[in-house]
Formats: C-alpha cells, sequence, structure tokens
C-alpha cells in the first residue's frame, strides 16, 4: 500500500518537472493534462486505500488444528432420520408403546440440605441469589450463581421446611440449585441437564427429539441403547416436556413427513422455471391448491404427482442437485424442527436451511401445517397448508440467493408428504413385542 502511495507522488513529481522544462507544443500538453490526471486519480485511490487498511488486523492461524469433517459428519441419526422409501409409503401406522416407560430426569449429583425448620423469612423485590444468601448465612452454606443475576421477588413470612423454601424461591425466579454438601455450596443456574427416556419406538424418539429441537435446543445426545435424549433445558423447556409427556396418557396423533429438497439450474439461464406447464403435464385437479408466501408459492398436489413424475418434469426444463432427502415427525399441535444438513447429499451446501412445522388433525384426517423455512440469518418464508390424507405439498419459487448460491434463474423447492402414525397406549403384557 505505501509502496502505491510512493508511485503515486513520484509519478506527480514527475509531471510538475515535466511541466516546467519547456514542452509548450498543443499536443504534448494535452498528453501531459491526461497523464496528470491519471496520476492524481491513482494518488487518491492510494490515499483511500490507506484510508480504508484497518489499524490492526486479528492473525489467523492458518495451522489451527480443527475436529476432521469427517467425524463431523458422522450422525447416529442418519439410517433412520435420512432412509426415506418413496415407492411405499404407509399413509396411516399403528404405534403402539408403553407409557410407562416416560420419564425425565435431572442429571448430576445434588446433596440433601440441611434439615431445620424457617419461620418468618421475608423480604421485598430482592434478586433471588441474594434472598438465598440471607437465607443459608446462618446455615453457613455459600451460595454460587452460574449465570446470574436472576429475578427480583418478593415474599412474606416464609415457613417450612429449610429444603422446601429453598425450592420455593428457586421457582419463583425460575431457577435451579445444586447442593454439594462436603463443601456447603449450593449453587444457582438457569439451566440444568436433563434426560429423557422414552419408548423403545423409533418414530416416537424422532418425534420428540424434533420438538426438543423445535425448542431451540441443539445441543442434544441421543443414546440408542436405551432410547434416551440428554439436553440443557431451563424450566419453560422442562415444563414442555412434562406437558408433552402427559400428552402421550391419551395416545396422541404424531404426523410424519417425508421431505425432499432439490435445487434447479434451468438449461436456459435467461428464463425461469415454466411451472405453468404443470397445468399441461399433469391432469386436470392434480393441483389441488396454490397459496403464495412471504417468499415462493405452495402447492398442494394428490399422489398423482409423485417425486419421480415430478422429476421427469423438471428434468426437461432444468439440472436437478439433490439437496437432502430425510424426514421428521410432529405430535399432534407441537412445533418441531428438521435440519436439512442432517441429511444433506456430499457436495451439497444446505447453507443452514431448517424446516420448522406445526400441525394438527382434524376430522376427515385433515392436516393442518404451519411450515416455516429458516436459514442461518432469520425466516425466510411460511406457509398455512391444509391438506388431506394422501395429499402432497409442494414449496416452489425460493430463488438460490437466498441460500448462498449465484446462479441466475435458479432456485430452490421442498417436497413433503404427510402421514399419520396414531399411538395406542398399552401395558407390559406386549412390552417385548414393541420394537
Amino acid at each position: 500500500m505505501k509502496k502505491l502511495l510512493i508511485s503515486g507522488l513520484n509519478i506527480c513529481l514527475a509531471f510538475l518537472l515535466l511541466a516546467t522544462t519547456g514542452c509548450f507544443n498543443n499536443k504534448d500538453a494535452i498528453q501531459q493534462a491526461q497523464a496528470s490526471q491519471a496520476a492524481q486519480a491513482e494518488y487518491e485511490h492510494a490515499m483511500q486505500m490507506m484510508a480504508a487498511e484497518p489499524v490492526h488486523k486479528e492473525p489467523q492461524d492458518p495451522f489451527m488444528i480443527r475436529t476432521t469433517e469427517g467425524a463431523n459428519a458422522l450422525d447416529l441419526e442418519t439410517p433412520l432420520r435420512c432412509n426415506v422409501n418413496w415407492e411405499t409409503q404407509q399413509m396411516i401406522l399403528t404405534l403402539p408403546y408403553i407409557r410407562s416407560a416416560f420419564k425425565l430426569e435431572r442429571n448430576g449429583q445434588n446433596d440433601p440440605l440441611p434439615r431445620f425448620e424457617v419461620t418468618g423469612f421475608s423480604f421485598d423485590m430482592m434478586p433471588a441469589e441474594q434472598a438465598l444468601v440471607r437465607l443459608t448465612k446462618e446455615a453457613g452454606i455459600r451460595v454460587s450463581s452460574a449465570d446470574g443475576p436472576y429475578t427480583s421477588i418478593s415474599a412474606q413470612d416464609l415457613k417450612g421446611e429449610f429444603s422446601e423454601v429453598i425450592k420455593m424461591i428457586a421457582e419463583s425466579a425460575d431457577i435451579y440449585y445444586t447442593y454439594n454438601a462436603k463443601d456447603k455450596i449450593l449453587t444457582l443456574s438457569r439451566r440444568v441437564n436433563m434426560t429423557l427416556y422414552t419408548p423403545h419406538s423409533r418414530p416416537i424418539i424422532l418425534g420428540l427429539m424434533d420438538v426438543i429441537r423445535g425448542a431451540g435446543i441443539t445441543n442434544i445426545t441421543t443414546n440408542w441403547s436405551d432410547f434416551s435424549i440428554t439436553f440443557d433445558a431451563d424450566v419453560e423447556t422442562q415444563k414442555k416436556m412434562t406437558d408433552l409427556i402427559k400428552i402421550f396418557e391419551n395416545s396422541p396423533t404424531l404426523i410424519a413427513y417425508d421431505v425432499s429438497v432439490f435445487r434447479l439450474y434451468p438449461y436456459d439461464t435467461m428464463r425461469d422455471i415454466e411451472w405453468k406447464e404443470m397445468l399441461n403435464a399433469f391432469d386436470f385437479g392434480a393441483i389441488t391448491t396454490a397459496q403464495t408466501g412471504v417468499i415462493g408459492r405452495v402447492l398442494t398436489t394428490t399422489n398423482d404427482i409423485s417425486i419421480d413424475k415430478l422429476r421427469q418434469f423438471l428434468g426437461n426444463q432444468a439440472r436437478i442437485e439433490t439437496v437432502s432427502e430425510g424426514k421428521f415427525v410432529v405430535p399432534n399441535l407441537w412445533l418441531a424442527r428438521f435440519d436439512i444438513g442432517k441429511c444433506s447429499q456430499p457436495g451439497a451446501d444446505p447453507y443452514g436451511m431448517s424446516l420448522l412445522a406445526k400441525a394438527s388433525v382434524e376430522k376427515n384426517n385433515e392436516i393442518f401445517t404451519d411450515v416455516t423455512v429458516e436459514v442461518t440469518d432469520g425466516q425466510v418464508t411460511k406457509f398455512n397448508i391444509r391438506n388431506k390424507l394422501g395429499e402432497n405439498f409442494l414449496i416452489i419459487g425460493m430463488p438460490n440467493e437466498l441460500f448462498g448460491v449465484n446462479s441466475p434463474k435458479s432456485e430452490t423447492i421442498i417436497f413433503m408428504v404427510p402421514r399419520l402414525i396414531r399411538t395406542l397406549k398399552t401395558n407390559e403384557a406386549i412390552k417385548n413385542k414393541i420394537k
């Protein structure tokens, strides 16, 4: 950068000297003026570049050691999540399960608190950790807050067992506590590690995993030997999981979605995909509805438009690149999340795309689905879709620019097939027959 500036200054000086040596014919004067303007422009550009140059840049270590991509790509969900049989799809599946298999437990050691009575403990609009410091002072217990400060609360004349009073204060502030009896330390936190034990049913555990991700929790670990899911949860998430377990008391319906995501690159880069040609390629009535979203459109179709027929139709206009194929499960009236990258094809960039769905089943097997397409930067589009069992829906018209692909007229489409899973609560008599 400094060399460029010096070069610009030298050019200016050179032309200044040239102007004083007596080159007076018009042609030379014009050439000198043009050269002087060019030198001035180069000088100004050099100054701008130097002004834009940051004062300090953090060095990037090219030798930083990271986990290999091959290791990160290993996902134990893949055999179940990313295996879609488009040829044979069972629209309604009855699934028995053992209700008693559900259990939500908190992990980690939590020693019993000292046993004594509390009488007349009061405080006014005090952060929860300060209230607990006051309460535990006489017992010689130290309070440690991992992620405070916490909500300010008030209480009047609290009475009862010491542990019960601490529990009341913690629950009022939506926090958890852990007691270490050896060191006499009470540790407070907004989140704790929990494990949800589920029935030994693959569709059920997939649905519960998708619900947990729908709640915004992504750091989950699944143990496929005992069908358990471990995750960090706050009080609100714990309540949601408890409510979800209660719902299974009434044998709920699950809605499963088979999903295919692919990108289209038109052979004619000056023209969009001619979706209206579907009206000629398929019988009238094969497309039952067409709805416009924030971006893109969603078509509800009959099974006359299968994924194979759709690919055949599109193959006449564009090159088709499969991004991802997989499935996710939504318990009735709950929100679930499917991360497209979990089932992405080798070499395909899913660009942080996710599908969020909240679904309900009404009379005559009509399914109402709220579908949201998201990327890392936020929401792309959203649709409210109503379809009958046996109908599919197709999201079209999302420019690939939304997903970091710079290709004119290309777009991303999503083909989804909803299916129903009827759960049936049963007892221990047939426990060994449930897989």
